[in-house]
């Protein structure tokens, strides 16, 4: 019999309707009844970290969550993780570094619907979570919704209104779950390069900037001192303009002040490949770390662990650029 630990920490599921709209207030015991309503042969605990709509969510967060699971790793077979859908990508994509070595299933659900109201998609996410965490014996992160489960550093919230809010981005959706059944999409392992450390530091301190014509190079004068690490999503397959508006020059002043600066792609699918045109050679040139085909939460989530461990330019890159939980195909 699985022994699963619930963790609630708020969100649309969560929400009732208050005096100035939608906000978690749903009781523990009121939460814990929808989820034993599909209890079969578990032994299902609950616990509230938090009440919160996940746009107030933050890295702090992400700490006492991961905290709350790495406690309880001997405890339990699996962890389910109920969230609001805004950050949700983030999140999972958080815990997936910070939990990169726990050999345990590890579940975020959540719900587009107040799982309290008629029309609801939250008590199908709630069932497909627990067939998932009872039934799929993987190891790592993974976001429940839907139907479907996809691996934490992939998930990434496409709608705002459909119950198919999210989307597995570069990567093979790892299974498809119908009531009490669950399939396995394809063969799945964890992965976990044997050198990385455990580390449940987080340094939020960085910026995520995206590109358009007309931006002033003045702004990167601004982030030199105020940011230990920058994100860029560039245009098409990462390039940077150098002409008129000289946005490469920015980059290699912000590289040779030690502040890391990642290009990623503004487009979602199939990631970049800044070898192609000259202002992707200019961009990397400068010091710009490709980021292949990550996903900007996952990007987000990484550099700000990686930079809990590290200053060093060269280790940043390496890390960044190093398959963690299937985060990146290729660079």
């Amino acid at each position: 019999m699985k022994k699963i630990l619930v963790l609630a920490t708020g969100g649309t599921i969560a929400s009732t309707a208050q005096a100035n709209g939608l906000a978690p207030g749903l009781s523990l015991a009121q939460l814990s009844g929808y989820f034993n309503h599909f209890n079969h042969n578990m032994l299902i605990d609950f616990r509230v970290l938090m009440n919160k709509d996940s746009t107030n969510m933050q890295p702090e967060d992400w700490l006492t969550i991961a905290t709350e699971i790495r406690n309880n790793q001997l405890k339990y077979d699996s962890f389910i993780i109920t969230h609001g859908t805004d950050t949700m990508g983030f999140t999972a994509a958080g815990l997936s570094y910070l939990l990169h070595d726990i050999d345990k299933t590890i579940v975020i659900t959540g719900s587009q619907v107040p799982v309290s109201f008629h029309k609801t998609d939250a008590k199908k996410n709630i069932r497909d979570a627990l067939t998932f965490a009872q039934k799929a014996g993987l190891p790592g992160v993974f976001v429940v919704f839907d139907g479907v489960a996809i691996i934490g550093t992939r998930a990434v919230k496409m709608r705002t209104k459909s119950y198919d809010a999210f989307k597995s981005i570069n990567y093979p959706y790892i299974a498809t779950i119908h009531e009490d059944t669950l399939t396995l999409s394809q063969p799945f392992q964890r992965e976990v390069p044997s050198f990385l450390k455990t580390s449940m530091a987080i340094c939020p301190d960085v910026f995520l900037m995206r590109i358009f014509p007309g931006l002033s190079p003045m702004f990167f004068d601004f982030l030199k001192g105020h940011t230990r690490g920058v994100i860029i999503e560039s245009f098409g397959n990462g390039g940077l303009p150098f002409e008129k508006r000289d946005l490469v020059t920015k980059i290699r002043e912000l590289t040779a002040h030690g502040v890391p600066v990642i290009i990623t792609t503004q487009c979602l699918e199939e990631g970049q490949n800044m070898d192609i045109y000259e202002v992707g050679k200019r961009a990397a040139e400068a010091g710009g770390i490709t980021a292949g085909d990550m996903n900007t939460e996952a990007i987000v989530a990484k550099l700000m662990w990686i930079l809990g461990q590290t200053n060093k330019l060269n280790e940043i890159k390496r890390l960044i650029q190093t398959p963690i939980a299937h985060d990146l195909t290729y660079i």
